[in-house]
Parts: structure tokens; sequence; C-alpha cells
């Protein structure tokens, strides 16, 4: 599998030669594979899984300058690709589409008949991505008598035609689905179990994709619903907010940078994220904790809670209890 990195001035960085097989793809077992790489350009940590005709990846990087990545999928099957941005700013491009941005927090999904993939990264001190693929064959068991949207999305892959599920814009990434990939992430479990579980967690996801675009794009929406400008601008206010967990701006504040008065930006929030500004940002510090934790952050609680804007550690436990259900302390032991 060629992979070819230029900059914006079309220079070579570099040209590689991947490997990946259609047999990996359809192993019965999983191969797990993990790649650190290092370069002049940029840097990357990225975990890799194949089987039964799904492949995760998961990582981060940082991108030391404005980069163009192709990639040629040579002898591999098409596939169907669930992307999610957790962090950063990518552009993918697929034949015949204007090119999609990804920005912090948004996901889609999209099907590229084509054999070469395109991406762009601009320079950009860290960026965190989860893909999740099924083949195509796999992809259209799935969408067969499985709900509508799914079945409109199976007739474009079916018909080899490139697609992305919101044709008009990525939608945000929920505290829910963020659950989901911290569970992918952090699977401990081996062999056939690990199978089962990550195969579940991958559907689990796809069930909130599909859900969450019939709620927000296929419901008809009632008077005083946002404009697309204006879902944008409720979009810039959620980056605002989790940029400043530690100093949240006012209800006030944040409406003049989002250029959206307080009622829109409230009754925004309430239609994009259903729920409050501010339970968006205790939802997002309390995920926020919980994976700090999960990943044994050696920080102290104390430590956890200045950074995520607490009070105090005891307004940060109680806040974590009514959350999760478990103290903090329980869940890095």
């Amino acid at each position: 599998m060629p992979v070819v990195i230029t900059n914006d001035t079309q220079d070579v960085l570099l040209r590689e030669e991947i490997m990946l097989s259609a047999r990996q793809l359809l192993s019965p077992s999983i191969i797990e594979e993990r790649m650190q790489l290092q370069y002049d350009f940029g840097m990357a940590d990225f975990s890799e899984m194949y089987f039964d005709g799904l492949h995760i990846s998961y990582g981060n990087a940082r991108i030391f300058q404005n980069l163009h990545v192709a990639v040629e999928l040579v002898d591999l099957p098409t596939m169907v690709t669930q992307h999610f941005v957790v962090h950063g700013d990518l552009i993918t491009n697929l034949p015949g589409r204007a090119p999609c941005r990804f920005t912090s927090l948004e996901h889609n999904v999209l099907y590229n008949p084509d054999l070469c993939e395109h991406a762009q990264l601009k320079k950009q001190d860290g960026i965190e991505v989860v893909t999740i693929s099924f083949t195509k064959e796999r992809f259209l068991e799935l969408a067969e008598n499985n709900g509508h949207v799914l079945a409109r999305l199976g007739e474009d892959v079916a018909g080899d035609r490139a697609v992305f599920l919101n044709r008009d814009h990525n939608q945000p990434i929920t505290m829910q689905m963020l659950k989901v990939l911290d569970e992918i992430k952090s699977c401990r479990f081996q062999g056939g179990i690990k199978k089962l579980f990550l195969q579940s967690k991958a559907l689990e996801l796809l069930a909130l994709q599909c859900d969450q675009y019939e709620r927000t794009t296929e419901t008809v929406l009632p008077a005083g619903a946002l404009s697309m400008p204006d879902r944008e601008k409720i979009l810039f206010a959620r980056d605002l907010l989790v940029k400043a967990v530690q100093q949240p701006p006012s209800l006030r504040e944040l409406s003049r940078q989002s250029g959206l008065n307080e009622f829109k930006l409230k009754s925004g929030f309430k239609q994009v994220f259903n729920n409050t500004v501010f339970g968006y940002l205790n939802d997002h510090r309390l995920e926020q904790a919980r994976q700090f934790l999960l990943q044994q952050d050696q920080r102290s609680l104390s430590e956890i809670a200045g950074e995520l804007g607490y009070s105090s550690p005891q307004h940060f436990s109680h806040a974590f209890s009514k959350k999760f259900g478990v103290s903090p302390g329980k869940i890095r032991k």
C-alpha cells in the first residue's frame, strides 16, 4: 500500500510502502500492530487491529508543517469508514465531492470507491483520530434490514458511489460516543472475547451515528430551528467552552464571542447536543477526568480537579460519583 506525503509546494517528504493485505483484513483472529513514527515533518503513535473484515485504528500525531497525504489501496477491498476526530483539524477528499473538513469532536461515515485516498493535515500540535472501517461486503450485510438510514447509505455503497452519511456537514461527537471510543482504546480482553467486544462497540457507534442522523437531520424541525450558519456558531461556542475548562467564559461572554444572542445560544445547545451549555461543559470535564484515571494518570486527584476547573477536590469527587456512580479513587485502583 504506497503512501506519499508532500508539503504545500509538492515536495515529496516521504514515499513508503505499508504492508497491508486483504488477508489481514479478513483474518479470523485479531492482528494487532502499533506504529510509532518520527520524521522531520511530524510524529505519530497509532494502534491498528484487523479481523473479520473490520479495521480499527486509533492514535494521535503532531504535525510540524502542512501535509498532503495520498494512499493507494492496491489489491485491497474498498471500505466504509466511521471517522471520529476527537481533536484536531483535517480535510478528506472523495471523488466527485467537495472536500470535507473535520475539526475537533466531529464524526461522519464515508465510502470511497476510488483506489486512492487523499487527506490534508495542517500544522498542529496535536490530532487524535479514531477510524473504524468495514469491508464493502461486510457493511452491506449490516445495512440490510437495519433501518432506512443504513439502507440509503447501502444503496450508494452497492453502486460504488462516493458518499458521506451526512452529506451537508459532520455531526458532533456526543459524550456517549466518546465513552464507547474510550472503551475501544482501553479494551483489556484477549482473543475471541476481544473480537466480540470490539465488534459490539463498532456496531454501537454505528447505531449512535445513525440515531443522531435521524434525530437531527431527518426530523421536521420546529419553528426557530437553527440555520446552518447558526449551527456552525454553536459548534464554535462548544470549541471555545471545552478549550477553557479551567476558567470557562460566562454565558454572556460566550454569547459575545460566538456571535449568538444568549437565547439562541442556550436553545441551540439543546438542539445540537441535547444539553444545556454548562451541562455540556460538566459532562466534558467528567469524561476527561475519567479518561485521565483510566489511563493511569500519575497526577493526584487534586491536580486533576484543578486542571479541569473544579473549585475543590471534594466538589470534583461529588460530581464524578454522581455522574458515574463510583468515586474517582475507585476508578484508579
